[in-house]
């Protein structure tokens, strides 16, 4: 199964994008419905106070995906 390797912040530090384990870049919303779908491993979506959906790393302690590396 694919999972996240690396992440694309805009200035604001949000996620725009992710990298997958098969090399595939895929923006943000399209990570959330592929996670929901049970398409993209190791992740698990809650909703935040603001009542938007966001994406968890569940596969280490760095659930916001802090220290992944960038895609470039």
């Amino acid at each position: 199964m694919e999972y996240i390797v690396a992440v694309q912040r805009n200035s604001s530090g949000d996620i725009v994008s992710v990298q997958t384990s098969k090399g595939r870049i895929i923006s943000y919303q399209k990570a959330l419905m592929e996670a929901e779908a049970g398409m993209l491993g190791g992740t698990e979506i809650q909703w935040n106070k603001d009542g938007n959906r966001i994406l968890l790393n569940k596969m280490s302690e760095d659930i916001y995906f802090s220290d992944f590396p960038s895609i470039y």
